[in-house]
């Protein structure tokens, strides 16, 4: 493991140069990668080992439109791509990458047809960390691991076919057979991670969750929608609202941050931008915090995986999620949004 410097705190990564796809390829040569669930995470990782060359089969519920995707995306029935047992039967490491709500339907029949010496593998805490409300406790005779991609599954391939990798956690649950760390830091190289660094099935969960509700989705738009709503109440336009408040951030300044950190980004912009933001930040942290609070409790209390366990399981759960997300799509703000991109110069 390499140490790198976080701000004056050693940790230890694991990089493409020092365990080489050559190196997965021959740890993971005798195995067979069962990929369960083509839904978020499933076909980005898949593909990815696919075109990396190791030997990947898809298990899926036929009939579906995931079936119909893993047929496009060139994984054959009967042959690659099998129904969600059968597959499960064949692997020798299982990765386990249904919903969380579907791994709670399908466990006990996917527990029936886990061989001594499996892996059973991860890319979130969720279901083994909240044990007493998923029921899942994989059994004793396999390794139990995990590598947690830090990007949606869409950006895990679009980022394998650019080059450029995503970032990835990886933890031991379960070494059974003695393996599993070399076989969780092959198949982390497998998929495409840019680099690997250590956590705990724990840590992972918690922190994912937290991120999820907080900075990566539920707080930025709770404050994209909150400064959107205040411009427009003091009259400006909606293309001025969304412009000032999403279109700058993404198409400009994030990527500034991205390159080489918030400092840089701040020194890239007006001496009077600079002045506002580093006087507004810490208002913003400290109002905040409470929330923050908030939420990492609910999430390490179980809160928070009690209302997604219910709300995913019920059965007009899409017809409501669908709902929800034509709200967002139907506002002024995101109608402001369609009809700023279709403006870009690469979609005029």
């Amino acid at each position: 493991m390499a140490k790198i410097n976080f701000g004056g705190i050693e940790e230890e990564v694991i990089t493409s140069e020092e365990f080489s796809l050559e190196k997965a390829k021959e740890v993971l040569k005798d195995e067979t990668v069962a990929v369960l669930g083509y839904g978020v995470q499933g076909p980005g990782q898949a593909l990815n080992m696919k075109d990396n060359g190791i030997n990947v089969i898809v298990g899926q519920r036929e009939n579906s439109n995931s079936w119909d995707r893993a047929v496009e995306d060139g994984f054959i029935p009967g042959k690659t791509l099998f129904p969600l047992e059968e597959a499960a039967r064949k692997g020798t490491v299982i990765q386990f990458l249904l919903s969380d709500a579907g791994q709670v339907t399908t466990w006990p029949a996917i527990k029936k047809c886990l061989n001594d010496g499996d892996a059973l593998y991860f890319s979130h805490g969720f279901s083994i960390v909240y044990k007493e409300q998923t029921g899942i406790v994989p059994p004793e005779n396999i390794d139990v691991i995990l590598v947690a991609p830090k990007g949606s599954g869409r950006t895990v391939r679009t980022n394998f076919l650019d080059g450029s990798g995503i970032n990835s956690s990886f933890a031991i649950f379960k070494d059974h057979t003695g393996r599993a760390k070399e076989r969780t830091l092959a198949l982390g190289i497998a998929i495409g991670s840019g680099y690997l660094f250590p956590t705990t099935f724990q840590n992972e969960v918690y922190s994912d969750l937290t991120g999820e509700r907080g900075v990566l989705m539920g707080c930025l738009a709770g404050v994209m929608e909150a400064q959107y709503d205040v411009l427009r109440k003091h009259g400006h336009t909606p293309s001025e609202a969304f412009n000032e408040t999403v279109e700058e951030l993404t198409q400009s300044l994030i990527r500034l941050v991205a390159q080489n950190g918030m400092d840089w980004m701040y020194a890239n912009c007006s001496t009077t931008a600079q002045r506002g933001a580093l006087d507004w930040k810490p208002k913003f942290r400290d109002a905040v915090v409470p929330l923050f609070d908030e939420l990492y409790e609910k999430v390490v209390s179980g809160v928070e995986t009690k209302r997604v366990l219910e709300a995913n399981s019920a059965p007009d759960y899409r017809e409501k999620l669908q709902k929800e997300l034509d709200e967002i799509k139907n506002s002024e703000m995101w109608q402001a949004g369609a009809a700023v991109r279709a403006l870009r110069p690469e979609n005029r």
